[in-house]
């Protein structure tokens, strides 16, 4: 209060002062120009010069917001235009994520046209016309995209390559793909969506040429990318025969695959299943028979011992007794145990094989254990067992069959 009062004070003082200036030395103002002459008191003109400012500051105030309240009612406006951006990124993206596909189309198209810095709204609105079957507009939106900021051209392909995936062009998304490879070798994105489409294509011989590469950028964990290999590699060995004309030149595409493989792989249980397999069904049944022995002398693994009875040896006695070697330290593994009823067998051991495949079926029911044995009980005249089993082996073949209806009088 006392503030108010002083500055009353000095306001009437300055009033005062100013007063007793002007009664004293009005002094005076003269503009000529030519024939114009005008002529004023000097405090009589700086107050009309204070009013003409004064004028001026209230013009600019109400013309200030005049254009403010006008941007806010104008639809073309900058602030508006601004707004409806970002209504149509948010809403766009909303869409892109529920799947409301022509909707996000929509929206994102419209974003990617009105920002400076579009891409990521291309590539939204071209996936959103892929998934809408819309082939030509999504890859218009591409190159639009690519127009736009050509230094983006390996995420514009990226998505392109995926976009062709996903509608089924793999043929087209391998071509994109190849070509990002080769300018960008060292691209783990490409690389990988490389791997996955090999992988769909079941390529198993270009998986192979890709794995140094994977390994090298470390696209995949190790235990994903060893286990890939070991599918690869067994896969390559499972379909070479089929690359030969004959038997002879089925048997040679076989032994490439076998000799590309590195020492340490042709000693995988995996790889020498699918080799030894493969050896059986080329009629080479001895040398898969020495296949066999070799890597289960060197690391016995359930499934090769197995497969071990399914080959017919040069000399199936021996056979026979090298697998009984076996079965002192795994006398419990079911699958030796058939495969020893299998080579007792193939000795004329009705007795031995009899033993061996009833072992083998208290350790495991096994659909071929059952099979085996009811043929073997019903070449010994036990008809009403040897049913029983081959209706047991039937009941664990339906376990791993669909379970598709049936007549009622099946069923019954």
């Amino acid at each position: 209060m006392k503030r108010v009062y002083l500055l009353a004070v000095l306001a009437i003082v300055v009033a005062a002062a100013l007063g007793v200036a002007v009664a004293k030395h009005s002094g005076y103002v003269m503009i000529s120009y030519g024939s114009f002459r005008y002529q004023s008191g000097l405090w009589a003109a700086l107050l009309g010069l204070l009013a003409v400012i004064l004028v001026l500051l209230v013009l600019r105030f109400l013309v200030g917001l005049l254009l403010a309240s006008g941007g806010a009612v104008n639809p073309w406006s900058r602030r508006n235009r601004s707004r409806r951006n970002r209504v149509a990124i948010e809403q766009g993206q909303l869409d892109l994520a529920e799947g409301r596909w022509a909707s996000a189309q929509r929206h994102l198209h419209r974003a990617a046209e009105a920002e400076r810095q579009p891409l990521m709204y291309y590539l939204g609105a071209a996936k959103a016309a892929n998934e809408q079957g819309r082939v030509e507009e999504s890859d218009g939106l591409l190159e639009r995209a690519l127009e736009r900021q050509p230094q983006a051209e390996l995420a514009v392909a990226l998505t392109h390559a995926q976009l062709q995936m996903d509608r089924g062009d793999n043929d087209g998304a391998l071509e994109t793909l190849l070509a990002m490879q080769e300018r960008h070798p060292q691209n783990t994105q490409v690389l990988r969506l490389l791997q996955r489409l090999q992988l769909e294509r079941g390529d198993w011989s270009a998986l192979i040429r890709l794995m140094p590469d994977l390994r090298k950028n470390k696209v995949l964990p190790a235990t994903e990318l060893a286990t890939l290999e070991r599918r690869a590699w067994g896969q390559n060995l499972s379909l070479a025969q089929t690359r030969g004309e004959d038997a002879q030149t089925a048997r040679q595409a076989l032994e490439r695959a076998w000799q590309q493989l590195t020492s340490a792989q042709r000693q995988e249980p995996q790889l020498v299943l699918a080799y030894a397999e493969q050896l059986r069904q080329l009629g080479a049944q001895g040398e898969a028979e020495q296949v066999l022995r070799t890597a289960l002398k060197r690391n016995y693994e359930s499934h090769l011992a197995r497969l071990y009875g399914l080959v017919r040896g040069e000399d199936p006695a021996q056979q026979l007794q090298t697998a009984e070697a076996w079965l002192k330290d795994h006398p419990q593994d079911a699958s030796l145990l058939l495969t020893l009823g299998r080579l007792s067998l193939q000795n004329r051991l009705w007795g031995k094989a009899r033993d061996y495949l009833e072992s083998s079926l208290r350790m495991e029911r096994n659909p071929e254990a059952c099979a085996e044995l009811a043929r073997l009980l019903a070449g010994l005249g036990e008809t009403e067992r040897s049913n029983q089993l081959f209706q047991e082996g039937l009941g664990l073949l339906d376990e791993r069959l669909l379970a598709l209806p049936l007549p009622e009088t099946v069923r019954a």
